[in-house]
This record gives structure tokens, sequence and C-alpha cells, in this order.
């Protein structure tokens, strides 16, 4: 008998448990701590600890980006407005971009880890499942393994803003998608959110001395939205394409 047909379902289940435990561990005791007036308030230690310990900073923050993506924990918009008020505009000849990378970086460690997860306790057994149903479920599951139809709708849910990270997270590995597409998919969709999160948090330095906080709502003003939705559209443009021509799973 393999090591493989030896893991417990248990076992194989047990990352998703301890991401499910964490995040509500995390959702009860980290919320006052993974917040804007935290941010707010320890802004000058922040700072000075960048300043001095400028590469250390990058890792961890990246490693704490990771974490707070893959147990699902409150505060990945401020972990992203931190981003850019620590690196979106230090050093000052690479403004946004350092802040920018760095966020998709934590981010996309953190998806691939709960991409995996999902996957190795449950990804199997559905992808099964979903073989062997017919109808809808049988459709959608035949369309995402069409590779032409799979980046297309990979990046179609990283750009489109009302689809939850965590969702976009979790049905890639529920239905077979390789980790190197998911992986890639995820870096560059997600990659336009990040921007623009990561120059309203390289703005943070005035909100905070005007004592005000930072307008979140920006992705959705025409300048913003408008953009992003034509890159939707040029994503899902390969999969109109099919459907117009008739091929299955669409």
């Amino acid at each position: 008998m393999s090591e493989k047909t030896t893991v417990s379902p248990i076992l194989r289940r047990l990352p998703l448990i301890l991401i499910v435990v964490v995040a509500i561990l995390g959702a009860w005791l980290l919320r006052d701590y993974l917040s804007f007036d935290a941010l707010s308030q320890n802004r000058e230690a922040l700072l000075a600890f960048r300043d001095a310990n400028y590469l250390l900073c990058v890792l961890g923050f990246i490693a704490a980006y990771a974490v707070i993506v893959a147990f699902s924990l409150p505060g990945a918009t401020i972990a992203t407005l931190t981003g850019g008020f620590l690196f979106g505009s230090f050093p000052a000849a690479f403004p946004v971009l350092p802040g920018a990378i760095f966020n998709v970086t934590g981010a996309t460690i953190g998806a691939i880890a709960l991409f995996l997860a999902a996957r190795w306790g449950l990804g199997q057994t559905l992808a099964k499942k979903m073989d062997a149903s017919d109808g809808v479920v049988k459709r959608i599951k035949d369309g995402i393994d069409d590779e032409s139809n799979q980046w297309s709708m990979l990046f179609l849910i990283r750009l489109v803003p009302a689809v939850p990270f965590f969702v976009a997270n979790l049905v890639p590995a529920l239905v077979g998608v390789p980790l190197y597409r998911f992986a890639i998919t995820t870096f560059f969709g997600i990659m336009p959110g990040a921007v623009v999160y990561t120059s309203v948090g390289a703005g943070l330095g005035e909100v905070f001395a005007r004592g005000e906080t930072p307008d979140l709502g920006i992705i959705f003003q025409p300048a913003i939205l408008l953009p992003i939705l034509g890159l939707s559209l040029l994503a899902a443009l390969p999969l109109i394409l099919n459907a117009l021509r008739g091929k299955k799973g669409l």
C-alpha cells in the first residue's frame, strides 16, 4: 500500500482545520491590533525600524502579510496600506513600486499556502465528485479544465473587485488548478488593486497629520475602476470567443 493511500482523512484535513481555528482566534484576538488606529499609533516606531533595518523590515513584512492571508486573519487591507506607508515612497527613487511588489509577494505566498492546504485536504475528493456529477457542476469543471478557459477565469476572479480574495484562493484548489497557474495569475491578477491601495498607503503620512482616515473606496472611483474593468474584460475575452464558437464547458 502506498504512502498516499495510508494518509487518514483527518490528517489530510489538518491544515484546513488549523487555518479555521487560527482564523477564528485571530478575528477575536487581533482585531484591535490589525487596524488603522494601531497603524496610526505605531507609525513612528515602524518608520524608525524600517530606517534602521530595511531588509529585515521587508522580510518581516512579507512574512506577516503571508500569514494574514494564509490564515484569513483580519487586516489584509491594513497590511496593504502598511506596505504603501512603509515602502511606497521609500526609497524615493522608486515611488509606489517597492511597496506594491512587497504587498503582492506577501499576498501571493499566503494565497499559495491556503491553496495547497485546501487542495490537499479537500481538492481531490471534490474533484472526483465533480467528475462523477452531471449538469451545471460538471460543465463548470469541464470549462475550468480547458487550459485557455482556465487562464482567463483565474485572471478574471482576481481582477473583478466583487470576488472575495478568500473565495478566489479556495475555488481553484477545489477544481484541480495547477499550482504554477494559480501562482502566476494570483501575482499578476492582484497587482492592479495592490498598486491602487499601495498608493493610498504611501500618502498616509499626510492623512495621519490631518487626523483623518484614508478613502478606501478609491478603487470604485471611475478613474480607477474603469481601467480595472477593462482588464477584466480583456481577461474574459477568450471566454466570450469560446462561447461564441460554441465550445463545450461554457
